[in-house]
């Protein structure tokens, strides 16, 4: 139990500041989107821009979903959930975790691929801009693989609940 509680403590402490940190980068895509309507208004437009937006946008989601899931703001089926019983939450989140855990860990393996692929061949966006792709690949894998560990977190909290212990 000690080492499932040191588990849970490293991992939410790391995906917590992590979150806090992410949690400003809606201000720089707003900031990349405001030079993109004023250089496309007053100057000649960027063809950088867009793609920019995209790449902070990915990085906010991956890099803020585990602290997403940490916070317990992730989306569920609050119809019945909110009713029931902490003891009866904890049992259907422990089940629901593993289907998380198994997509999270196919995501992750097709994310490793496709990041290995963009590494091998330099790959480059087919836009006119062209930037290489890898440094947004290797992000989303980071991500992938602080949700997994997050997830695994979440997992070890419902057994903890279960057998009637404190988180």
């Amino acid at each position: 139990m000690k080492l499932i509680r040191g588990y849970i403590k490293a991992i939410d402490a790391v995906n917590y500041r992590l979150g806090r940190i992410i949690m400003y980068g809606i201000f720089v895509m707003v900031a990349i989107l405001l030079w993109s309507s004023i250089s496309k208004t007053f100057f000649l437009p960027s063809r950088w821009t867009l793609e920019v937006a995209q790449f902070a946008m990915v990085a906010y989601y991956m890099l803020g979903g585990p602290y997403s899931i940490q916070m317990g703001s992730n989306v569920r089926m609050d119809l019945f959930y909110a009713d029931w019983s902490d003891k009866k939450k904890a049992q259907i989140d422990a089940i629901t975790v593993l289907f998380l855990l198994f997509y999270l860990g196919v995501l992750l393996y097709g994310a490793i691929d496709s990041t290995s692929y963009s590494l091998k061949y330099n790959e480059r966006s087919p836009t006119a801009w062209r930037p290489y792709l890898w440094p947004i690949k290797i992000t989303m894998c980071v991500g992938i693989f602080l949700m997994l560990l997050q997830a695994i977190s979440e997992l070890f909290k419902d057994i903890l609940r279960l057998k009637g212990e404190s988180v």
